[in-house]
């Protein structure tokens, strides 16, 4: 049996945009490849008369029923599977795949998983802040000129898209965790890790990142996420008991004192 991707459950999400025409050429880019999804955070300006001038056709529906929202983590949310892009590269920001790659990678996973993939603001791109919730990172293999339009970057995504759509063996991808349940078992991490003094309390984010990065290598289900967070409890308990322990001996040490 073979499959395609799951378009339904595809879409492009523009993180603070500032150019109402842009929004309105990744409409129109999003309509020419099928994709129809589309969601945007924080919009620094939402003019839906400049933005319907671009958005021609039916991209208008695109437009009509895009949903627009303020906090990037809580709409989130509910996905399963989130993909952040890229133009500028680092060791904090590694590029794990390209645009026809992620495709294929697609096919199995938006079967039975939402997809979100991440563009960012004109002017900067996705920070480090929004790449710390996606589970992959892409760039657009470019000569020596790394900077796209934003809609141009949207449509090569979409376009890979469009062309990994067309029948693939089927692959047996499992519901995964999705972002309410990652978020969670992370901040649990991040607490339980830094009690025992595996990450600077200084500034932990700084470690997590690692730590984000090579948990999204394989993207946990549910219940592996439900199995690292009962590690966290067990080592909550363990330390606690520890410390429970470490002042009884001190109060009896101060009792021996006064005896």
């Amino acid at each position: 049996m073979e499959e395609t991707i799951n378009t339904e459950n595809i879409s492009i999400i523009l993180v603070e945009p500032h150019i109402p025409e842009n929004i309105g050429f990744v409409a129109r880019a999003m309509n020419n490849t099928g994709i129809k999804r589309l969601v945007l955070v924080k919009p620094k300006n939402c003019d839906l008369s400049r933005v319907l001038k671009t958005a021609t056709g039916t991209s208008v529906d695109i437009v009509e029923e895009m949903l627009v929202t303020d906090d990037l983590k809580d709409t989130l949310g509910t996905y399963q599977y989130v993909v952040g892009t890229t133009a500028r590269t680092g060791t904090l920001r590694p590029a794990l795949t390209d645009p026809r790659s992620l495709a294929r990678d697609l096919v199995g996973i938006s079967k039975v998983n939402s997809v979100a993939i991440l563009f960012g603001p004109e002017d900067r791109g996705l920070s480090n802040e929004h790449l710390r919730y996606c589970h992959s990172i892409a760039t657009i293999p470019t000569a020596a000129f790394s900077s796209l339009n934003l809609a141009h970057a949207v449509l090569i995504f979409c376009y890979e898209l469009l062309m990994a759509s067309s029948p693939q063996p089927e692959q047996e991808v499992p519901r995964l965790a999705d972002k309410y349940e990652l978020e969670g078992m992370y901040d649990h991490l991040k607490t339980v890790l830094t009690k025992i003094g595996f990450i600077n309390p200084q500034n932990p984010e700084h470690w997590m990142i690692n730590i984000r990065r090579f948990l999204s290598r394989l993207p946990l289900r549910a219940r592996e996420v439900r199995i690292v967070r009962g590690i966290c409890r067990q080592i909550d308990w363990y330390t606690a008991r520890l410390e429970g322990r470490d002042m009884e001996d001190k109060e009896h040490q101060a009792n021996n004192r006064k005896g």
